[in-house]
């Protein structure tokens, strides 16, 4: 199972900033790298981000 390491308030910005790269490159307000947008949205909505595992690094609330 995959552990989260990705907290609220990185989700949430991770969310937003895919969805607005991915929205102008939608229509056509940037070019085809807006469609690197799904990758912050993708790691958000799973809440799991692979780079930070080299690194150790969670930004989730420890319990």
């Amino acid at each position: 199972m995959i552990q989260t390491n990705v907290g609220t308030i990185d989700r949430t910005l991770r969310i937003a900033a895919g969805s607005i790269l991915v929205i102008l490159a939608v229509t056509g307000q940037v070019g085809a790298w807006g469609w690197l947008g799904v990758v912050p949205m993708a790691t958000g909505l799973l809440r799991w981000c692979p780079a930070y595992l080299p690194f150790g690094l969670s930004t989730c609330k420890t319990r």
